[in-house]
């Protein structure tokens, strides 16, 4: 484990995108550093690329989120983009959907360390849940119909659902676009966000 890599590796977007928040980010990068890897939510190898890969990756697409918004994470798992998105917008309402207790109870702790009083961690499968929200996002590693068959029912109509998706993005819609219009969906777009070695790829669902 690299304890205080935050300290070492912040790049100058950060303050860009967090602003005075900034210090909660790199608190949180420490947990993932630290208490992530040691509970095996982050693998040792991510440690170097913490900033760069996941929270610049999560925390650029939260332009996306309409001010005051209510936002359900599927599928939190470290909090990733959760945590990050209510780190960088505090004026966002955010639940941190994850069935497992070794994650809920690490996002529990993290949310209190981090005094993010806005956040609900929430232990519950998707489907389970009867709440909706203004946004649903989802950066788990499932194909598009299966997210958006979990995530989709949780949307508030007019609402919007953001997958987080790679370089099969346009493949996948393709291939999902039926189905999801028979869930809801209105209107499906693959969008690119953030000027990273890697942009944030998402595909955003229109209910």
């Amino acid at each position: 484990m690299i304890v205080g890599v935050s300290r070492e590796t912040t790049p100058p977007s950060a303050g860009e995108l967090f602003g005075g928040r900034l210090p909660l980010a790199n608190r949180y990068v420490d947990l993932l550093a630290s208490e992530g890897v040691a509970r095996g939510l982050i693998g040792p190898r991510e440690v170097p690329r913490l900033w760069d890969r996941h929270l610049l990756n999560c925390g650029v697409v939260v332009v996306r989120v309409p001010e005051g918004a209510t936002v359900a994470d599927v599928g939190s798992g470290a909090g990733l983009p959760g945590i990050v998105w209510a780190i960088a917008r505090p004026d966002l309402d955010i639940t941190l959907i994850e069935p497992l207790l070794r994650r809920t109870v690490f996002l529990e702790e993290a949310v209190e360390a981090l005094g993010l009083s806005r956040v609900t961690v929430r232990r519950s499968r998707a489907e389970d849940v009867e709440a909706t929200f203004d946004v649903v996002t989802a950066r788990a590693v499932a194909p598009l119909e299966k997210l958006g068959g979990w995530c989709l029912p949780l949307v508030k109509p007019g609402g919007l659902f953001l997958a987080f998706k790679g370089r099969t993005a346009q493949e996948e819609v393709a291939s999902s676009t039926a189905a999801l219009h028979k869930m809801g969906a209105t209107d499906i777009v693959v969008s690119s966000y953030g000027d990273l070695q890697v942009p944030a790829t998402v595909v955003e669902v229109t209910r």
